[in-house]
């Protein structure tokens, strides 16, 4: 159904608590998302845009119920993520994908390139049954996103670059068929020749019913991504709706100011 909504998200606030120089007293905190709202449907990308602490990856941390809701609500395929036990928990984070932004801190450095996309399957497949079909997946994916084939069994703290381990990060994320892809600035660390082909990966998976949240800072990714956007600052929705009017006709003078930053020929 292409109509069913995988995600919906509520008036959703979340506050972290601790000790702040930048605040007065010990016990006080900062709102990094106030009241935000959002919907996806099966097939379709959300992109998210804004600068560096605005709260894009709070938003997706919270979406796999990793950071706690102050307010609002947060439900995937229907039901609440804060009302489920651990055990739903991880089979609603079976059917998720997360890119991190980060592949030096977010892979295993001390395994294979093998390894390390194999690592979920063989964690929700243990045993030999399901290996060979693990092997097939991993070497199909890491060849669709141009790893060399030199390359996979190599270590990855020791043989790869950035967009490399960015590359093997898409892999790992996708090995087990996510029906929700969360990405967290996956192209960040490409350059010109491979960006694209890593985006026509992911966006082949949505053209066959995958859900995406991209979140980037890149209007013009967002636009050729994703048909609708959302533009945050300082945790707060500044500004929705078609990516591509977002870009013609931007409204809030923080959009404004992102288009007005895009490079410009000439």
């Amino acid at each position: 159904m292409m109509n069913e909504t995988i995600l919906d998200v509520k008036n959703l606030s979340v506050n972290f608590r601790g000790r702040f120089r930048f605040f007065k007293g010990t016990g006080e905190g900062v709102a990094a998302l106030k009241s935000v709202s959002c919907s996806l449907e099966r097939g379709e990308t959300l992109a998210v845009v804004g600068e560096s602490g605005s709260g894009k990856t709070t938003l997706m941390r919270t979406i796999l119920g990793l950071a706690a809701e102050a307010g609002g609500s947060v439900e995937l395929w229907g039901k609440s993520i804060s009302s489920m036990t651990n055990g739903e928990r991880i089979a609603v984070r079976r059917r998720c994908g997360y890119i991190l932004q980060d592949p030096y801190s977010s892979l295993p450095p001390t395994m294979t390139v093998m390894g390390t996309v194999m690592e979920p399957w063989n964690i929700v497949h243990p045993g030999e049954g399901g290996r060979e079909e693990g092997t097939s997946r991993a070497r199909g994916l890491l060849a669709e996103l141009r790893l060399p084939e030199e390359l996979w069994q190599a270590r990855v703290r020791y043989s790869l670059s950035g967009g490399q381990r960015q590359r093997v990060a898409v892999a790992r994320a996708l090995i087990l068929g996510p029906e929700l892809l969360l990405c967290d600035e996956p192209t960040a660390m490409q350059d010109v020749s491979t960006r694209g082909e890593v985006l026509e990966v992911l966006l082949k998976r949505v053209s066959a019913g995958m859900s995406m949240i991209l979140v980037t800072h890149d209007l013009l990714l967002a636009r050729r991504a994703a048909k609708h956007g959302m533009v945050l600052r300082g945790g707060e929705v500044v500004e929705s709706g078609d990516t591509a009017d977002l870009l013609r006709h931007p409204n809030h003078e923080y959009t404004k100011a992102l288009v007005a930053a895009l490079p410009k020929l000439g």
